[in-house]
């Protein structure tokens, strides 16, 4: 039969000393670079989806300039015929033309963001997998 004295109650003290080290020591500081990771993550992806917020509204102005030029294809077919047809042909490949160059553009700039993003996040997360080793090695890695 185990018998409590007065070891038990060191043994406890000197349990809850160390855990109260360890935290202002160890978990304390990780959980600090941690919360500061996810604020660096959640500003980029909000960039990223300001990013893909721009290339859904240069899309949807494309759709209407795409609708506005068509619209005056068939305006311009009803009164003048033949000349019509031939100015509806120019119209739709300029629009084309203007629409590819700036979604070639939009997504140009989105993916280079979110190549720098990722760069970012890589040289983040090496740096903070050396930062957690030496933490817990006691040394530097």
């Amino acid at each position: 039969m185990i018998m409590p004295d007065y070891t038990l109650f060191l043994q406890i003290a000197n349990f809850l000393f160390l855990l109260f080290i360890l935290n202002i020591l160890l978990y304390r500081p990780v959980r600090q670079i941690l919360g500061k990771r996810k604020a660096e993550v959640d500003g980029l992806q909000h960039s990223v989806s300001e990013l893909e917020g721009k290339a859904s509204r240069f899309a949807g102005e494309l759709e209407e300039s795409m609708a506005k030029a068509r619209k005056t294809g068939y305006e311009e077919r009803e009164t003048l015929k033949k000349q019509g047809l031939e100015e509806e042909k120019a119209v739709l490949k300029e629009a084309a033309t203007a629409s590819g160059e700036r979604m070639g553009q939009a997504r140009a700039e989105m993916g280079k963001k979110v190549l720098e993003t990722r760069g970012a996040l890589e040289e983040e997360l090496i740096l903070f997998s050396k930062e957690l080793a030496e933490k817990i090695l006691g040394r530097n890695v």
